[in-house]
């Protein structure tokens, strides 16, 4: 198993220490760095910075919201990334929410799955060098009846073939996810539940694909804190506006993918008890309401002995590259995490 660093949004309070955690980790040999973006920064720009200032490191878009960029522009910037960072890059894709989606980009959230399905038809086939011509239900290249037609891409990406990733949650986006993607990004996995979560439908669509689960990277996101086990309560209280934000606040009161998967891992009452909380505006109370279980099961706490039986774990779940989000309340304090990550990696028996 390998371990990557999602440096998560920027702007968020932690710029000044985001390169030192990044280059920390290329020293330590982690696998990927990624960087997320929702309607703030975007998350090509920090890629671009991290990757001229380390050397082995994977950078990757965790996410590119598909409502943000044409498909074609998507695939400019991956190739420019990639090439750019001397073949490093690898494209995350997803589709957001609708309040983002409708709310910052105008971009109606209908029909996710197929959206999703012709846009990365299109990036594939824009990255491959083709001439770009396409007819679906979304995307039509070139427009009908206009000057327009068919281009390929005038530079080349340092690889023949970026790895694709999808961020997914739902049961039928797992499974075309496997279906169509090289690894999924996932977030709030527990080994406990991971299986019937997420596995059972990436493995599906893999078969339908006819291909199975070798070579495909099952990359979920867990936050870190690193203490002793006697604090684990405490450590988990860190988490508790986060977790809250995503199961109460990410999405309406029928779509918050969070909150259905949170549901789905038996949290059912207290999902809609966070959610009501929420969006009622007690955020305290929201977080509050938040199982401890449900933190510790989506998070990784305490010792390094006690990570690194959590690390076995996810590895026998099925995970094949654990990111981490290393919290602190210093630079000091996320070095040290990322340090204690690879020490319980190599604890585990899995670096």
């Amino acid at each position: 198993m390998r371990l990557g660093i999602n440096l998560g949004y920027w702007g968020a309070g932690m710029d000044s220490d985001n390169l030192a955690v990044a280059q920390e980790a290329d020293r330590l040999g982690y696998s990927v760095c990624w960087a997320a973006e929702a309607y703030g920064s975007d998350a090509a720009t920090v890629l671009s910075w991290v990757a001229a200032q380390t050397e082995r490191i994977d950078i990757g878009s965790a996410i590119f919201q598909i409502p943000a960029r044409t498909p074609a522009m998507t695939a400019m910037t991956a190739a420019t990334l990639d090439s750019l960072s001397g073949g490093r890059f690898r494209l995350g894709l997803g589709v957001s929410g609708p309040q983002v989606s409708e709310g910052w980009y105008g971009v109606k959230f209908d029909k996710p799955l197929a959206r999703t399905r012709e846009y990365v038809d299109i990036v594939r086939k824009a990255m491959s060098r083709e001439r770009l011509s396409y007819e679906g239900e979304h995307w039509t290249l070139p427009l009908p009846g206009g000057p327009g037609k068919p281009l390929k891409l005038t530079v080349h990406p340092q690889r023949e073939y970026i790895p694709l990733y999808i961020a997914a949650i739902g049961p039928k986006n797992l499974q075309q996810t496997g279906e169509i993607a090289d690894g999924a990004l996932l977030i709030f996995p527990s080994p406990d539940h991971l299986e019937e979560t997420a596995i059972a439908h990436l493995r599906a669509g893999r078969e339908k694909a006819g291909k199975t689960l070798d070579g495909f990277d099952v990359c979920p996101t867990l936050p870190l804190a690193v203490g002793a086990d006697k604090d684990v309560s405490a450590l988990a209280d860190m988490f508790r506006p986060y977790t809250a934000l995503y199961v109460g606040g990410m999405g309406s009161p029928k779509q918050n993918f969070y909150n259905q998967l949170a549901q789905r891992m038996g949290y059912g009452k207290e999902a809609a008890e966070i959610q009501e909380k929420y969006l009622s505006g007690d955020k305290e109370g929201a977080a509050a309401a938040i199982p401890e279980r449900l933190i510790d099961q989506t998070t990784l706490l305490g010792s390094v002995e006690r990570i690194a039986d959590r690390m076995q774990a996810y590895a026998a779940a099925g995970v094949t590259t654990l990111t981490l989000a290393p919290a602190g309340f210093s630079l000091e304090d996320r070095l040290a995490s990322l340090r204690a990550g690879t020490e319980a990696l190599e604890r585990a028996g899995l670096a």
